[in-house]
């Protein structure tokens, strides 16, 4: 143990999502050896990141804008939505080349035990956009063109607990939806794992494979 502002340094990286102790312990070490202005520009990095994050209106993807470039490109297919946990995942499917839809955001999975329920994703956004009831891209004249009809929903949530019961979960909620594929990724990717590290020829290969949930 160190004392003082070195110790909370460590103390906050081990805190980080993959980083242990002796991890976070290099890290602040090489932090106290880095020029001032080096400092400053990562601090100002991680103020920006707070306070300037924005998040897609239609999909809830991050975005620079009020509506994330994939949203407003129109040589996308407005038909098919891909629902995600996070917007990392977005990253991930785009590099394979597979898909060429549009995606929704959940902001994480169902995990009761954490109180992680439908409240707390972003679950009546997406009955929303379903349902036609979402404001859609501004046309060139600013007018708002009719809501994309949308006729499938490919579930990408993680192949782990947490995300199946989220899978099943949607599955059971759009079932009623009149002309409405609902459908989940394919096996190749492996139970337990996490979609941001499964490689590019896996994902692909779920893609092409998916199966109706219903």
């Amino acid at each position: 143990m160190f004392e003082g502002p070195l110790q909370d340094v460590i103390d906050e990286f081990s805190r980080l999502p993959g980083v242990g102790p002796k991890s976070a312990q290099r890290i602040a070490f090489h932090l106290l050896q880095v020029e001032p202005e080096d400092l400053q520009r990562l601090t100002g990095a991680l103020e920006r990141l707070q306070k300037g994050v924005r998040f897609c209106r239609i999909c809830h993807n991050i975005s620079s804008e009020d509506v994330c470039r994939i949203c407003a490109d129109s040589s996308r297919d407005t038909s098919t939505v891909c629902v995600v946990e996070e917007s990392k995942d977005i990253e991930v499917i785009e590099r394979t080349g597979e898909y060429r839809g549009r995606y929704h955001v959940l902001g994480g999975a169902l995990d009761p035990l954490n109180g992680v329920g439908p409240k707390e994703l972003n679950v009546t956004a997406l009955v929303q956009r379903i349902a036609g009831r979402i404001d859609d891209v501004p046309a060139a004249d600013g007018e708002l063109p009719d809501p994309p009809e949308i006729t499938e929903v490919i579930i990408a949530t993680d192949p782990n607990t947490e995300g199946e019961a989220t899978a099943a979960y949607l599955g059971k909620l759009l079932k009623d939806f009149p002309g409405l594929t609902v459908s989940r990724l394919a096996s190749g990717i492996p139970m337990g794992g996490d979609l941001e590290f499964v490689d590019e020829l896996t994902l692909s290969r779920a893609f092409e494979g998916r199966t109706p949930v219903r």
